[in-house]
């Protein structure tokens, strides 16, 4: 009945609009082609809100509604999957299947979550692991997936205190989600947020670039969120006391080795994966572009003398889904941009906002964003090009209100329903987890914390990185 309601609602919404669009004399000064883009965003909007259909096949229709009406030309709609950032994360889903395949993830956080002693100790070990993923695995929920295991050992070697492991369900996906900021194959949403950028700046965000940004502020988030998941979940009591992971016991839940001698397959791997990072930051020395360094990296993983993974079964592991809904979107973002609809909607803004004031609305929207549009990368296709046209007419840098909308847009705690990760770890038959009330009591404190802290690196920390607020 909820899900029938609200498809109504969408539906009623989305006429609605679209109706009004259609008279000529409402909206003066919106031209034929902005009219024809906001109509299909709206209708793609309240579809992606309102109705079970799958947001792909939702993405798809609205870039070739744009596309048969002349917004936009075939070119743009299909140029977008062979841009260079969706070939960086294609090549990425390969490596990281060549990592899972060897176990040295597995190795990783044996490494890491044995030493901690304290409750606190073991939180932000977790947390340093976690944060590591980002470098390895694309997407969130290949992250989520990859440490199941990790955070099963612990539930069972903590068994006997229950709320230790209810605090530890709410960490994994609370830092996955969080961290994920740290680098530019974190999320699709950051692809989506780098095309937008450079459609209609110029201005091109490289993978170096956004880790010296982003990567402080992954670190930051998420060891802040972690003493917010360790305050709210438990109490003093549950905090003393030391606690005791065995390798032994990590193991129980691994299908690889995760101590002993490394494999050869497990050192090559290594070495690869350690060899890509490196080049990958250390891009203004080589000009060598990100996706090129993940496409030799791919093809040296499925090598038949070096690789540790066969193509075709890392190319199973790659989200094709996801990557046409990202190519979708960027087209639906370019038409946006270039038929002038995204500078007619910020036109009517409140004139005189100072840019931190604006800088706060936007954090603000984008953090409650998640409450209306699950998609992670839905979200940025709908509001990072309003973003950047919005912050060049209030005279803020097109840059920083965009890094900050995204990574504002990574907040999506407060329901099961909010992100895969975690409606992941809400349901584990056998294993105490976390339920919406903890979701909401986290969330009443996360949701400001991280709003504020997103702010305060847009203010002081990212203009000493060449990211001023106001250009």
């Amino acid at each position: 009945m909820t899900l029938t309601l609200r498809l109504a609602a969408s539906l009623c919404v989305a006429l609605s609009l679209c109706a009004l669009l259609a008279v000529p004399g409402n909206f003066v000064g919106l031209g034929g082609d902005a009219r024809l883009t906001l109509a299909v965003f709206a209708l793609a909007t309240c579809a992606w809100i309102g109705t079970p259909i799958d947001d792909t096949y939702i993405a798809l229709g609205a870039g070739l509604a744009l596309t048969v009406t002349g917004v936009i030309s075939d070119d743009t709609l299909f140029r977008t999957l062979g841009d260079d950032t969706v070939w960086l994360l294609i090549c990425a889903f390969v490596l990281a299947a060549a990592v899972t395949r060897t176990g040295l993830a597995g190795r990783a956080a044996a490494f890491l979550v044995s030493g901690a002693r304290t409750v606190r100790q073991l939180t932000h070990l977790t947390t340093a692991a976690l944060v590591v993923t980002a470098f390895a695995v694309p997407a969130t929920s290949g992250r989520a997936a990859l440490a199941l295991p990790v955070f099963l050992a612990l539930a069972k070697a903590l068994a006997d205190r229950r709320r230790l492991v209810v605090m530890l369900a709410l960490l994994f996906p609370t830092v996955i989600l969080l961290s994920a900021v740290a680098t530019l194959i974190g999320a699709g949403a950051h692809l989506i947020t780098v095309s937008v950028l450079w459609e209609a700046t110029g201005d091109r965000i490289g993978f170096t670039q956004w880790l010296l940004l982003g990567l402080p502020l992954a670190i930051v988030s998420s060891h802040l969120a972690a003493e917010a998941v360790l305050l709210t979940t438990t109490r003093r009591a549950d905090r003393r006391g030391l606690v005791r992971v065995t390798v032994e016991e990590i193991q129980l839940h691994s299908e690889r080795p995760v101590s002993g001698p490394w494999s050869a397959a497990e050192s090559r791997c290594a070495l690869l994966l350690a060899t890509v990072v490196v080049l990958w930051c250390s891009e203004p020395l080589h000009r060598v572009p990100p996706a090129v360094v993940a496409l030799i990296g791919a093809v040296v993983a499925c090598s038949p003398a070096l690789g540790t993974v066969r193509l075709k079964d890392a190319l199973r592991t790659v989200p094709w889904s996801m990557l046409l809904f990202m190519a979708a979107t960027m087209a639906m973002g370019v038409a946006l941009s270039d038929s002038g609809a995204a500078k007619w909607l910020v036109s009517g803004l409140p004139a005189g906002l100072t840019p931190p004031l604006f800088l706060a609305v936007v954090v603000a929207v984008s953090t409650a964003a998640h409450l209306v549009l699950q998609s992670r990368s839905a979200r940025s296709s709908v509001l990072v090009p309003l973003v950047v046209a919005a912050a060049v007419g209030a005279g803020v840098n097109p840059v920083a209100a965009a890094l900050a909308s995204t990574a504002a847009a990574g907040f999506c705690h407060t329901l099961p329903a909010s992100a895969k990760p975690v409606a992941l770890f809400a349901d584990l038959p056998g294993t105490p987890t976390y339920t919406p009330r903890d979701l909401l009591r986290l969330s009443a404190v996360l949701a400001p914390l991280t709003a504020a802290l997103i702010v305060l690196f847009a203010l002081a920390v990212w203009p000493l990185m060449g990211v001023p607020l106001v250009p």
